[in-house]
């Protein structure tokens, strides 16, 4: 089988397909027009999020037999189209979850204390203790929504604290002995922490919006290190004014491009400029799995699961 890369990933990966036999070619600069004219010529095709592999896309590779995204989420795939056409997709959520777990773990921990906060008016040689009181997580309830991959690993992460953890999911019976599954009204009712550990689909944009936030009971934080288009970022805005929210951990935007690699070609949203300003909010740049760690991990991943498919 051939193979095409369109972004870099950990060396193991092409490493070990070559061993299994298979073809690699690299191309990680060609615009998506060129590679859909040569994509006939490939049995598989391996990318983190470098662009959209669409109907047309998948028409012209008439030979495809798996499409490898080394990550969690296949929202820049049509999956359903691809399946129709029996492409095999494979994803890594196995390969991040615990650099996902650890990264919002020291979100939650560094909004509470005022870490961040703190840090920067140091190095202007403010000395402000009373200011930055903290907040302990123990006594807290933290609440889930989705509870995979992601969610449970981040679950394992609380064991050390004393803390109640819920979570929300569409699908039922995912609970376990980290984490009790409830209704959302009760998820609403008990919560002081909201993470999100969501893929993004139809039923995930924007829900995180004002009505949402207005039906949980007490003020509380959110942690989003998901996907961005699952908080309104002008209903986030209001509520952090408001206090509803007391702060906000995003590894994740709104306005991120759909490649992750890029912020913005244009003007910043007013809403965004709010939250860079916001002693509130800590922000860092879609990186809660990309860890040393994981990048091994996901090209791991993917090479086992092509294994186990077609050898």
């Amino acid at each position: 089988m051939k193979v095409l890369h369109l972004d870099t990933n950990h060396e193991l990966l092409i490493n070990q397909l070559n061993d299994l036999g298979l073809t690699n070619h690299e191309d990680y600069k060609s615009s998506k027009k060129v590679v859909e004219a040569k994509i006939h010529e490939y049995d598989g095709i391996v990318l983190r999020s470098r662009f959209t592999i669409d109907k047309q896309f998948l028409d012209a590779a008439k030979n495809l037999k798996f499409i490898g995204r080394v990550g969690a989420g296949l929202e820049n795939i049509d999956g359903v189209y691809a399946e129709q056409k029996g492409v095999y997709l494979i994803s890594a959520p196995e390969g991040n979850r615990n650099a996902v777990g650890e990264h919002t773990l020291g979100m939650i921990l560094s909004l509470f204390n005022n870490l961040n906060k703190g840090d920067h008016e140091v190095r202007q040689g403010k000395w402000l203790r009373e200011e930055n009181r903290g907040v302990e997580l123990d006594g807290k309830t933290v609440g889930l929504i989705g509870y995979g991959n992601m969610g449970k690993a981040f679950a394992k992460k609380l064991r050390g604290f004393d803390v109640e953890v819920l979570c929300y999911d569409i699908k039922e019976n995912v609970g376990d002995e980290n984490a009790k599954q409830v209704s959302l009204a009760i998820f609403q009712e008990k919560v002081d922490v909201v993470s999100l550990h969501t893929p993004q689909t139809p039923l995930t944009l924007n829900m995180i919006n004002t009505a949402f936030i207005n039906q949980i009971k007490k003020p509380f934080w959110l942690i989003n290190t998901a996907r961005g288009k699952s908080v309104a970022t002008a209903d986030l805005v209001s509520a952090l004014k408001s206090d509803k929210i007391l702060g906000a951990g995003l590894d994740v935007l709104e306005y991120e491009k759909a490649s992750f690699e890029t912020l913005f070609s244009s003007e910043l949203p007013e809403a965004f400029r709010y939250l860079i300003n916001s002693e509130k909010v800590l922000l860092s740049p879609h990186v809660a799995g990309w860890t040393i760690e994981s990048k091994e991990k996901l090209a791991q991943t993917i090479v086992d699961k092509i294994k186990t498919k077609f050898y």
